[in-house]
């Protein structure tokens, strides 16, 4: 009683001989930066080692930029040695939502959180959720700030852009705990590198996606809904979403890909409070997971079947569903390319 939570977190530790953190798949900069803060915290008061996982590859160039640019050590979760006295705790997401590889039998010390996506808790010691709260590495900030631990250059700075990734946009999905954090990692951070991970440079199936999603995109009222039949990399969904939503004349933007027999879908929104979360997450229902935030969402769907006619049943299922919650009409979508212009530009 009266202990602050990263006290209490710290406490359940002292006899663990290992911490590992895990984060969902296909980790984001606020899953690596708050793995990477809280091992920092562990080893800085406890003096116990720890180990930072991956749960499937990190493809999206700006992450891969963090990776690579803080030289982050990340032990792929496949290849991990569990041993009997390790402490496990998931940061970044909640155990059970069929985002993770790691077996559902290895228990769980501490799920340390930001999202409201509902989660399988129940018998984990300890839990530390906020959905009020912008990003998790805002929740690291105040950890390491409580517990008085000099953050490095280094750790600073994945903090700063994992908080930066989950704000950004308009309008931003930031409380005044998230300012108080950018600005206390702020003259930490190396501007530099920083500026490395945000300008990284692209990949060629970067343009080879996009160019899909300009193709395939219809406009119905203020939604834009692109597929992509033919996904690089999942996390590509979301950085098309993330493109098509700056179109001036929607307030929505989602996209739907295929990569190795999952579709992935992404949402993004200009409106405040929109709940994009709770919206995607009732229009997959029970064909898969999804949740987010306000403003940004993101699911998944495992195939019954890859035949075309199965995807595109699949396909018009999620969009009029979609349609139905955002109170559109179910009328034929509107190119956003219109194809004679994609046929004029071939012939050229």
């Amino acid at each position: 009683m009266g202990l602050r939570r990263s006290d209490r977190f710290l406490a359940g530790l002292e006899e663990a001989d290992r911490v590992v953190f895990v984060s969902h798949v296909h980790p984001d900069p606020d899953g690596l930066g708050s793995m990477l803060g809280l091992a920092h915290l562990v080893e800085s008061k406890l003096e116990i080692p720890t180990v930072l996982t991956q749960d499937g590859p990190i493809s999206r160039a700006e992450n891969k930029a963090m990776v690579d640019v803080l030289h982050l050590d990340l032990v792929p979760v496949e290849q991990l040695e569990w041993h009997g006295h390790d402490a496990v705790v998931m940061v970044d997401s909640q155990p059970k939502t069929g985002r993770h590889s790691i077996d559902d039998a290895i228990d769980l010390y501490a799920v340390i959180d930001h999202h409201d996506t509902p989660g399988e808790l129940k018998g984990i010691p300890f839990i530390d959720i906020r959905p009020s709260l912008g990003a998790t590495c805002t929740l690291v900030t105040k950890y390491l700030a409580e517990q008085d631990v000099d953050i490095p250059e280094k750790v600073a700075t994945a903090l700063l852009y994992g908080i930066d990734t989950e704000v950004t946009g308009y309008p931003r999905e930031a409380t005044p705990a998230d300012d108080e954090a950018q600005a206390y990692l702020f003259p930490l951070a190396d501007k530099d590198l920083l500026a490395q991970i945000k300008n990284a440079r692209l990949p060629h199936s970067h343009f080879d996606c996009l160019l899909q999603a300009l193709q395939t995109s219809f406009i119905y009222d203020r939604l834009i809904l692109t597929w992509v039949d033919d996904l690089p990399q999942p996390e590509q969904a979301a950085e098309v979403a993330d493109f098509m939503v700056r179109f001036e004349h929607v307030d929505w933007a989602v996209c739907g890909g295929i990569h190795k027999g999952v579709l992935f879908l992404s949402a993004r929104t200009n409106l405040a409070h929109a709940g994009a979360g709770e919206l995607l997450r009732s229009v997959v229902g029970k064909l898969g997971r999804a949740g987010g935030h306000d403003r940004r969402a993101g699911g998944s769907i495992k195939l019954a079947s890859t035949k075309p006619s199965a995807i595109d049943d699949l396909q018009a299922t999620l969009r009029k569903r979609l349609l139905k919650k955002l109170k559109i009409d179910d009328v034929r979508g509107q190119r956003l390319v219109p194809l004679r212009e994609m046929l004029q530009n071939l012939q050229s």
